[in-house]
């Protein structure tokens, strides 16, 4: 099978940070026993749990939260599992709360952990907690009892996480076919990690040929490094779906030979709502194929295409077919070489996309004529855009009136990243005053595009007062130390709001810097004096005095 590699000068390798290692998963387990069961100070304000009622919950709880993080991680953008981390710990801490919240002032009566954990699916078997490990045919015959069993309820399975062999495998195929009528999901991503190729290969022709004439609506072949001949291994099965809605090709080695195949094995795509590639290595050619896909599927959503090493040529094939999908809401192009010619095509697509909510295009080499493109484009449509990102495109302050204009209409955003480009501090000034009006606005991310003290204040004053405000990075900038200080301080009272400096450079453009002062005459200190012009042709002045006013509160 063809190897899988990172695609992404930036960020040469990473690491899976999900899921935790079943040591880990224990130790959490002793921890949360502790906390429920000793003094602390939100057991003193609720009570304790004995020490055998805690460490009954605490698995519960774990094995909840491990569920919702799992769920995420499979649909995370950005894939390392970063997130699925964050949000496992957050639901082990919110459970924790909730059932010493919930906990009797008497001993009479027993709070069940169902009461506070969301039911786990009835429907679902789910073989991929823990570590990864191999399975063999004895312990596959004990592992997949459950499936046996006449009249079982599962419709839904997933075998991701946990390695077949072929005798494992020729357990599972006989009672996956005796089952195929009623699943509706199957998850077979990353269940035959370390298997040498012809045993791999051999794995997936059973499990095809089991599963061939199901009726699925989800099926996840990612992370098995699938190459061409992976692809064609699961050919039984793809060919015999109908009525597909979710399909995923996840770090599967989809060259450009293996995106053919693609292309020729899943003929019906017409109730295709979620397509997902992400870390291959398609290239232009292989991007050309998928675009067929897409053509093909009228009804599609969530489309995904990052990390794919698609240039311009491949780029704008892709753009082109994305205009045919009208019911399109999440797009996520991310990390390819697309060019400012691809996005010129991409912005006559997103003009007529209405329902668009999540857009994805950092790392595209866009530049200013491509953003200001697409940002025109997007001025005028999706109404109800909700997260933007356009982070490291090569975007200058050129573009910044077109970018400002296109979010000041987007009444629905709560995410903007703008990070790793050079719209400098004339920029940011006006994307900040195209953020005043925004009521749901939670995340701006303007790291690393040469800000000084002036940019970064009024970004900061501007989503300071903002209801459900969450983060403002303005890292990797070149803010003087008195520019921290007074950031620092706007946010003194919510200090979390303001991610970390530790990257800024306060003397990261001195020259440049002291030759612009000489040449216009302007001794001041981080060319204030010329950037409160500015300010004032912007008409943001008037705001930057009214925060400085005390706080009525």
């Amino acid at each position: 099978m063809d190897a899988t590699t990172p695609n992404s000068q930036r960020r040469p390798f990473s690491i899976k940070l999900w899921p935790p290692s079943e040591n880990t998963r224990r130790m959490l387990v002793e921890r949360m026993t502790n906390n429920l069961s000793s003094p602390t100070i939100f057991t003193r304000k609720y009570r304790s749990l004995s020490k055998e009622d805690a460490a009954k919950n605490a698995e519960q709880i774990e094995d909840a939260a491990f569920t919702i993080a799992s769920q995420h991680y499979e649909k995370e953008p950005d894939g390392d599992g970063s997130s699925a981390v964050q949000l496992y710990a957050k639901e082990c801490s919110k459970l924790i709360l909730e059932i010493l919240k919930k906990s009797p002032k008497t001993e009479e009566k027993k709070i069940s952990i169902s009461e506070v954990v969301p039911a786990v699916q009835p429907n679902l078997f789910d073989i991929s907690k823990g570590q990864r490990a191999f399975i063999e045919a004895e312990e596959a015959e004990e592992l997949l009892k459950p499936l046996k069993e006449p009249g079982n309820p599962y419709s839904k399975i997933c075998f991701s996480n946990r390695s077949f062999g072929r005798g494992a495998a020729c357990v599972a195929g006989p009672i996956l076919a005796s089952l195929k009528d009623q699943l509706t999901e199957v998850d077979l991503s990353d269940f035959v990690a370390g298997r040498v190729e012809a045993e791999a290969l051999d794995v997936m022709n059973i499990f095809s040929e089991a599963l061939e004439g199901s009726n699925l609506k989800f099926l996840n072949l990612s992370d098995n490094a699938l190459g061409e001949k992976g692809v064609r291994a699961f050919g039984k099965l793809l060919q015999s779906q109908t009525n597909l809605e979710e399909l995923f090709f996840i770090n599967d080695g989809i060259s450009q030979e293996a995106a053919r195949a693609v292309s020729e094995l899943v003929p019906s795509t017409e109730k295709l709502k979620v397509l997902h590639f992400h870390n291959n290595m398609t290239g232009d050619e292989g991007a050309v194929a998928i675009a067929e896909i897409v053509k093909r599927s009228p009804l599609l959503e969530d489309f995904r295409c990052s990390s794919t090493r698609v240039g311009s040529e491949g780029g704008s094939a892709l753009c082109e077919a994305l205009g045919m999908c009208s019911h399109l809401k999440k797009l996520d192009l991310r990390d390819n070489m697309f060019g400012p010619e691809a996005g010129l095509v991409l912005s006559k697509a997103l003009s007529k996309h209405e329902n668009l909510t999540e857009v994805y295009l950092s790392y595209l080499n866009l530049e200013d004529e491509g953003a200001i493109a697409i940002a025109n484009a997007l001025k005028d449509s999706a109404p109800s855009l909700g997260v933007l990102e356009m982070a490291g495109n090569d975007i200058t302050e050129e573009a910044a009136p077109a970018i400002a204009s296109c979010i000041a209409a987007k009444q629905f955003l709560s995410k903007l990243s703008l990070g790793e480009n050079e719209l400098m501090d004339e920029g940011a000034i006006q994307i900040a005053k195209a953020l005043r009006g925004l009521n749901h606005l939670k995340e701006v991310d303007m790291n690393t595009n040469a800000l000084r003290r002036a940019g970064a204040r009024v970004l900061a004053r501007t989503v300071l007062h903002k209801d459900d405000f969450k983060l403002l990075n303005v890292n990797g900038n070149f803010i003087s130390e008195e520019g921290v200080d007074e950031l620092k301080d706007i946010f003194k009272k919510s200090p979390e709001l303001l991610a970390s400096l530790e990257d800024n450079d306060p003397v990261g453009e001195d020259d440049d810097d002291e030759e612009e002062e000489k040449e216009s005459g302007d001794e001041g200190k981080d060319g204030e004096d010329e950037l409160e012009s500015k300010l004032k042709n912007l008409d943001v002045k008037g705001d930057e005095e009214s925060l400085d006013a005390p706080d009525s509160n």
